[in-house]
């Protein structure tokens, strides 16, 4: 959950009628001290600053933990109000002892808040389906939020989570001055510090069995189009601490964090005598194990909606299998839970993914942590199965060939996987306690856009003709999913509506038809008919006609006048393939036609090609996305290969007259 976010969107309304907070006089010594402070190096569209930043973290020896924060910012922009706004989670293992805001305006006196200006509300129908949970916020809206304004905040919490950890995240989106991390620990106490994305900070002695790290003129993250997740770049401290001689509770290594899960889970897979009844049901007709297995899957995706009931512990334990199947919903867990129940019914061996949906938010030098949000399945799949329709599939040495499946996607069938999780790091739930491993990444052509077109130019440049578009994977997929609750026909072809009115200034889409659009494992087919006027320009004697007809390959993540700063983290792998041919009218003979490109950089590649014969243009392309991620050193390369993207589909065909 984000609550700043989530806050600052919901509660605006709400705080106000709060009403505005009394003139104070109690402003704390930590931020009058700002007061004449000058700001950090800022660019001008920076919003606001922060000046300070403390954090002190004791840990009690019964594990509980005391969490205080503070923060000073410097509003520079209206835009920065919004950090008026404080907001802080809480649930039944996270409680709120104390949330104040304070301001001191330019000129004037200072503002206070009070306890009566604090609201409190619950956090339900948050992210897709979830339909209760117990997560709560308390929030309260400081004064004076205004560009010249200094505001504090003061938060207290009691945490008593299921890690002995806590991580402090002290990269954000505006510059920071001064920020710190106290730790406390009881006697005898040790702890291990892992720094990430930051290089690492000494701390000095803080007391008795304390410490303290500083961190002077913290860089911003700026946001950019297509970076990677907040968790794979902001710099972070994590940190994990141990009573004297150890403790289970710890969850101090990726093994430990397995054990746990498995005994949250340990009597939710039991089989009712309605899951068998089903299992018999549903695999009665099927003489092979693989469509046995199949039908399982397809009827834990299909038949099972998504909802999520998450209460306590909730959040990470599944509800029991003949629950889940009885009411026929759950969230992820509850999916995966049910599908390895009737696995079991069937001899097939499965273990529970716990994975984070953003590749890199998890990766090997990660410290093990529950910064998890998906659970999916590894499917054990036995030695004399013939395993070549099943591609997200990889051998380990102790689960030998295991199948990655996540039953809670119905638009990918079993054998696939979305992009997202692709080469992602995942926590897997295997007999003997967790282990950390990648999923595979499946081959280019697995996820791809496939059109052919033929199509007619008259001499008045009007260009007309027919489409027939294959999608594979995750692109059949996400178009599946965005015309999941369409009925009617006219708005089933909306997509291709939009398609053709981003390659055409005029056009008309005479007439589409999709085909197996709720067949996931067929490819998802189109057939469509465009008209486009005035696409080719007639200037003289001379015929000007663009070779590429439809569908763009250029990814823009660049802004005007500024050096990109973040990796580049693309959605998943795709080879995508076009082959059009335009005939052109009678009389007109080529003059010029655009050169060859072949782009291949490793990471991601380019070709295309424009030929003319027999009166018919023709133009072939192929765009391909080999690797996931492209670091920084390479931004340059990969902006010019894009910007060669553009020239070749900008690009045009020239024909004159031909003599009579």
């Amino acid at each position: 959950m984000r609550a700043a976010e989530i806050c600052r969107s919901l509660l605006a309304s709400t705080l106000l009628i709060a009403g505005l907070a009394c003139r104070a006089t109690d402003v704390p010594d930590w931020l009058r001290a700002q007061v004449a402070v000058p700001v950090p190096t800022h660019d001008e569209q920076t919003n606001a600053v922060a000046m300070y930043a403390e954090t002190v973290l004791t840990v009690q020896p019964n594990g509980k933990m005391t969490r205080v924060e503070r923060h000073v910012y410097r509003i520079l922009r209206p835009d920065g109000a919004a950090l008026g706004i404080v907001a802080v989670e809480y649930d039944p293992l996270k409680h709120i002892e104390g949330l104040r805001g304070w301001s001191i305006p330019a000129t004037g006196s200072p503002y206070a808040t009070k306890d009566k200006e604090i609201v409190d509300i619950a956090l339900q129908a948050v992210d897709n389906s979830e339909l209760l949970s117990d997560i709560r916020v308390k929030a309260v809206q400081i004064p004076a939020s205004v560009p010249g304004s200094l505001i504090g905040s003061e938060s207290v919490q009691v945490l008593q989570p299921y890690q002995l950890a806590d991580v402090w995240s002290f990269q954000a989106t505006i510059p920071a001055l001064e920020q710190r991390y106290t730790l406390v620990l009881p006697a005898g106490w040790t702890y291990q510090a892992t720094w990430l994305n930051h290089e690492a900070v000494t701390p000095s002695s803080a007391g008795p069995n304390a410490w303290q790290w500083v961190i002077n003129e913290s860089k911003p993250i700026r946001i950019e189009t297509g970076m990677p997740p907040w968790q794979g770049i902001a710099g972070r401290l994590w940190i994990t601490f141990q009573p004297p001689g150890g403790s289970a509770a710890g969850l101090n290594s990726w093994h430990d964090i397995g054990v746990w899960y498995q005994n949250l889970v340990k009597d939710r897979r039991i089989a009712s005598p309605a899951i068998k009844q089903k299992v018999a049901e549903l695999t009665a007709n099927e003489p092979t194990l693989a469509g046995k297995i199949y039908a399982l899957a397809a009827f834990v995706q299909r038949d099972v909606r998504y909802v999520a009931i998450e209460l306590g512990i909730g959040g990470y334990q599944p509800h029991a299998a003949a629950d889940v199947f009885a009411h026929r919903y759950g969230d992820c867990k509850d999916k995966a839970t049910l599908l390895s129940t009737m696995l079991k019914e069937i001899g097939i061996e499965s273990y529970y993914v716990i994975i984070n949906t953003e590749r890199g938010s998890v990766d090997a030098n990660t410290p093990p942590n529950l910064g998890f949000d998906h659970v999916m399945l590894a499917i054990q799949l036995p030695t004399d199965l013939d395993k070549t329709p099943y591609l997200a599939r990889t051998t380990d040495s102790k689960l030998g060939d295991i199948l990655y499946f996540d039953p809670t996607n119905e638009y990918v069938p079993l054998g696939g996987l979305i992009g997202s999780l692709q080469a992602n790091y995942a926590l897997v739930v295997g007999p003997d306690g967790g282990e950390l491993l990648r999923l595979p990444q499946l081959a280019t052509e697995r996820s791809a856009v496939n059109r052919t077109g033929t199509f007619t130019l008259d001499d008045k440049g009007t260009l007309s003709g027919d489409v027939h578009e294959i999608r594979i994977g995750d692109a059949a997929a996400e178009q599946r999913y965005e015309l999941r609750n369409v009925f009617s026909d006219s708005d089933k072809i909306r997509p291709i509506e939009a398609l053709a009115a981003s390659a055409f200034t005029t056009s008309k889409v005479k007439s589409a038809a999709a085909h197996n659009l709720p067949t996931t494992t067929e490819p998802l087919d189109w057939d469509y008919s465009v008209q486009a006027d005035n696409y080719a320009r007639v200037a003289g004697d001379l015929l000007l006609v663009r070779p590429r007809v439809i569908g763009s390959k250029w990814l823009n993540f660049w802004e005007p006048k500024r050096v990109r700063e973040n990796m580049i983290e693309f959605d998943g792998p795709e080879r995508d393939n076009d082959a059009f041919q335009i005939t052109i009218p009678a009389g007109y003979v080529v003059d010029e036609l655009p050169a060859s490109v072949n782009l291949d950089l490793g990471s991601v590649a380019y070709h295309s090609k424009v030929e003319f014969s027999g009166q018919v243009l023709r133009y072939t392309r192929t765009f391909e996305i080999k690797d996931l991620s492209i670091p920084v050193d390479k931004l340059e390369q990969v902006q010019r290969f894009f910007n060669s993207i553009v020239a070749d589909e900008r690009s045009t065909a020239v024909f004159k007259r031909s003599s009579p």
